[in-house]
């Protein structure tokens, strides 16, 4: 590194003490280097000139040539004052206004000199102005080292409000670069820039800050872009590594009896492609001396739970216990009822601890637990407590982990000398990229095929308007002796309106399919457990036709005889839940249908995922559409929205740069994973200097 850059920024010619406080604090910039890194947002095309009679009232910005005739304050308000200035040019008239910051724009602004204006102007009255205006005398304007491309960086109002404007940036931009002589020193290894045909970091630097053309723009973005992703996936290659090397896992070397047992004689169905290629690769990690870390990706319905349940054959065969960790007490008992049926048939004792267990079933819980004789104990984030001691635990499975935060999976690893394997496993489709991103140093296993025989779910978008005919349709569907859910969206912040939504929606079914030909069942987060419960159950044994709920029912629930799923309300919802709310049809042999209902008045991404969820069945491509939509920090919640801090890249435009940085990465490791080679001796640097920063990427998983 060009130690020049370690410079506290004060220290920047036209920078001082105030200023690079404001850069501290509003930016995050403390020193040369951390502003040569400020990279614009967009650019500007400054070639070409309008003229004041030929302004059309657009958001465009545009520039002017012409003078200051005349200044004046005018007071509006209450004590609010404005400044304003007349502005000609050889067509005509327009103002130029300032709300803030009078004092020292005053005494910058000279009457009569030939300037050139840039900014927004809007038409008043008539007449056009330009508020807070970039000004610059023609003679500076035609010298500087400004090409034609017009660098926007990021600012903040405060920034603004005290002078540091867009053309101040920029001319500190110049000048770091004269004070370092642009002297950085190359961050990728030669043989890469050759085989990448990358430009040099020098010639990135200069061309990102200054393009001459669009095309050396590309080119210098495409190099920075690389770059910083390239960095990314090696710090989380090398964590997965490290982490593989450290930390010592039981090895399973035994495929015993359980397992082979069940495979013969008890498998409900047998198994697709896509499990045994999963279930292979568990047990090439359970089977080494390192601790498994893997995620088990696979679509609704996918059969993830019967992958889990082998698994944990795995670690009971090898004289190990097994839990299950869900999200919510439904999903507990949902996988608690599904695991026992198939638990039964090896003798296994499993038992379920959530936060409705009774003491007497605790204490007997713990006892059998310690002692060993307990071998699956499924719950909630019961398990976690500190009462909860294993004899030797061997494995442990999380469902839908991103609802658990980092501290409470830690938990979990402590009830171990030696930390249990962990399969975490996720219905919601996680993008490529995202997953690369996110969960580079975990291992990942997709199941990416349905069991044979499943139809695919037939969904239809259908207006409030066509009401009666879709009721109708339900009624044909109920007398062939199918099921229904009907789901209301249920958002934190309206609570109250959402409850009375469900209601509202509860009495005007219970009026269209009136007892006692039809029964309805009602499921939502106001109620006890133990009523939750007993209102499933009734479901499950086909005692109600209908079931009224709010999203409580998205995980999980499995009724092989529901076949539709009506979602009301659907443009409120997003994209992964509406697919994980379909998922809960389609579960037996018959044809299933998933209905959308909404109003007329819809915003332009409601409709593209009212059109993605009609066109596609695949929860990847739905993953990938909701990542464009809502970019990465929604998508993954706000645990984890920090993550993806970066600099210049965007992982869902800049997805195939990516995996060609993750490629690379992971050439350079296999090669060399101490990074020992004088040729790799960048790369080391760099990443020792990223790991001291503690950035985020240490924090991930």
């Amino acid at each position: 590194m060009n130690n020049l850059l370690l410079t506290p920024i004060e220290y920047l010619k036209g920078v001082g003490p105030s200023r690079g406080e404001l850069f501290r604090k509003e930016l995050g910039i403390h020193k040369y280097g951390d502003l040569i890194n400020l990279y614009p947002n967009r650019y500007i095309d400054r070639t070409r000139y309008y003229k004041i009679n030929k302004l059309q009232n657009t958001t465009a910005e545009v520039q002017i040539v012409g003078k200051i005739i005349h200044i004046k304050t005018v007071e509006f308000g209450k004590n609010k004052k404005r400044l304003v200035a007349s502005f000609v040019d050889d067509t005509g008239q327009m103002e130029l206004v300032w709300f803030q910051g009078h004092k020292w724009i005053k005494e910058s602004l000279k009457l009569n000199e030939v300037v050139v204006i840039f900014g927004k102007c809007t038409s008043f009255s008539g007449q056009f102005n330009m508020a807070h205006p970039e000004i610059e005398p023609l003679s500076e304007h035609q010298q500087s080292l400004r090409s034609a491309m017009q660098p926007v960086y990021p600012s903040t109002e405060k920034m603004t409000n005290r002078g540091i404007t867009n053309k101040l940036v920029n001319k500190l931009m110049q000048q770091l670069f004269i004070e370092t002589q642009a002297l950085f020193i190359e961050t990728l290894p030669d043989y890469l820039i050759d085989e990448l045909k990358l430009i040099s970091k020098k010639e990135a630097l200069f061309n990102i800050h200054f393009p001459k053309s669009t095309d050396a723009l590309a080119k210098a973005e495409y190099r920075l872009k690389f770059e910083e992703l390239f960095y990314i996936q090696i710090q989380l290659i090398l964590k997965n590594l490290i982490q593989k090397h450290k930390i010592k896992g039981h090895p399973f070397t035994k495929v015993g009896e359980l397992f082979n047992d069940f495979y013969k004689n008890h498998l409900p169905f047998s198994l697709t492609g896509a499990q045994k290629r999963v279930i292979k690769e568990i047990r090439t990690d359970m089977g080494s001396n390192a601790q498994m870390n893997r995620l088990l990706q696979g679509d609704v319905g996918s059969g993830k739970t019967i992958v889990a349940f082998m698994s944990i054959l795995l670690a009971i065969d090898n004289g190990f216990q097994a839990c299950l960790m869900a999200p919510t007490e439904i999903l507990a008992n949902q996988h608690f009822i599904g695991l026992s049926e198939l638990a039964s048939k090896l003798n296994l004792n499993i038992k379920i601890l959530t936060g409705s267990s009774k003491i007497a079933a605790r204490r007997i819980i713990h006892e059998e637990l310690e002692n060993g004789s307990l071998q699956i104990l499924i719950g909630t984030h019961a398990l976690l407590e500190d009462k909860v001691k294993f004899q030797n635990l061997g494995l442990a499975v999380i469902d839908e982990q991103h609802r658990f935060g980092v501290e409470q999976r830690a938990r979990l690893w402590r009830k171990n000398v030696i930390p249990p394997h962990i399969l975490v496993m996720t219905a919601t489709p996680i993008p490529r990229t995202l997953a690369m991103s996110l969960y580079g140093d975990l291992d990942i296993s997709v199941i990416d095929e349905l069991p044979p025989g499943r139809k695919p779910i037939q969904t239809v978008w259908r207006y409030d308007s066509n009401r009666l005919k879709v009721w109708k349709f339900l009624r044909d569907e109920i007398a062939k002796g199918r099921q229904i859910y009907i789901v209301y969206p249920l958002i934190q912040e309206s609570e109250k309106m959402d409850y009375k939504d469900l209601m509202d929606g509860y009495e005007s079914i219970s009026r269209d399919f009136p007892l006692p030909h039809y029964s309805i069942s009602i499921l939502h987060g106001k109620m006890k457990p133990a009523d939750k419960d007993a209102e499933m159950k009734r479901f499950s044994e086909g005692k109600t036709n209908i079931m009224v709920a709010t999203t409580v029912i998205e995980v999980g629930v499995n009724v092989p005889n529901a076949s539709v799923m009506i979602i009301e309300s659907a443009e409120r919802f997003g994209l992964s839940q509406l697919h994980q709310l379909r998922g809960r049809v389609g579960r037996g042999a018959e044809q299933s249908y998933c209905i959308l209902m909404t109003s007329h008045k819809m915003s332009t991404d409601s409709k593209t995922r009212m059109e993605t969820m009609v066109g596609t069945n695949d929860g990847f491509e739905i993953a990938e559409v909701d990542l464009k939509l809502r970019g990465p920090g929604d998508l993954m919640g706000t645990q984890q929205s920090g993550i993806l801090n970066l600099q210049i890249a965007d992982i869902v435009r800049d997805k195939d740069i990516l995996a060609l940085g993750r490629n690379y990465a992971q050439r350079v490791l296999a090669d060399d994973k101490p990074l020992a080679k004088p040729e790799h001796a960048i790369i080391k640097n760099i990443y020792l200097e990223l790991t001291k920063k503690k950035n985020i990427w240490n924090y991930i998983s």
